[in-house]
């Protein structure tokens, strides 16, 4: 059965646990071959093997430290000689540090977040990017945003920010790229289900906060993120660039 990524080379970051790795799962479900990344190669592992006991061979792992530059341009070149060049991009890897008022942000904390949330991002769509430039091929960058970065973010203000900077990134680089086939989209999910978002889904007040909010009154869970990712990185989002989709059970539209 041909699916809609058949053959297509994939890199997904922060492809070790959460929504990377059903993203990656996804992929593997409808052809691509699949490079996850992140910096610890025992989790990478474990998520290549469960995924490749359902679709043998589909997934490769690859540690890479996702807020140095030189990591990153060593994970693209290694997935250009091993699997292919990568056509598909979706930048995942996230942190979050601090949780707390937004002045109260520790400098570390702060840089920390935007080498990894924005830089990381940046120079991951260059690297893609130059390479499907020298080979005039098409291809798709996913940035997973957040509801954070689509307006105010209490608590999570720098988070927050380097999230609305990738909505930004994706809107410039969308009209950058266009005439050289290159989409450029990102999703931007609510409350989900995982470890990064673990303190928030655990507290009952946190919780509510969106849940009460979102008109499905409910948090998500990694599944219901990938299948958009999936659309945007097949060939049926042809005709779209420069969009962010809330995936966020219309928190945002409340």
């Amino acid at each position: 059965m041909v699916g809609r990524l058949n053959e297509k080379v994939a890199i997904v970051t922060g492809g070790s646990r959460g929504i990377g790795e059903a993203i990656a799962r996804a992929f593997a479900g409808e052809g691509a071959r699949v490079v996850i990344a992140s910096r610890k190669i025992e989790g990478l592992e474990q998520v290549a093997a469960s995924i490749n006991a359902d679709y043998p061979g589909a997934v490769f792992a690859k540690a890479c430290h996702l807020g140095k530059a030189e990591e990153i341009a060593a994970l693209v070149d290694w997935v250009e000689k091993e699997v292919g060049v990568a056509e598909v991009l979706v930048n995942n890897a996230a942190t979050n540090p601090y949780l707390g008022p937004m002045l109260m942000t520790p400098d570390g904390a702060w840089e920390k977040t935007f080498e990894v949330n924005v830089k990381g991002y940046f120079v991951a769509t260059r690297e893609v990017v130059q390479r499907l430039l020298a080979r005039d091929r098409a291809g798709s960058i996913i940035n997973i945003s957040s509801v954070f970065g689509m307006g105010a973010a209490p608590l999570q203000g720098v988070y927050g920010m380097t999230k609305a900077a990738i909505i930004s990134m994706t809107k410039t680089l969308a009209a950058e790229l266009g005439q050289a086939k290159i989409r450029v989209n990102a999703v931007a999910p609510g409350l989900v289900e995982t470890y990064f978002a673990a303190a928030i889904v655990q507290d009952e007040t946190m919780r509510g906060h969106f849940t009460s909010r979102a008109p499905l009154g409910r948090y998500a869970q990694p599944k219901e993120i990938a299948g958009a990712v999936v659309y945007l990185a097949s060939d049926e989002s042809s005709f779209v660039t420069g969009q962010t989709f809330a995936l966020d059970g219309g928190y945002t539209s409340s």
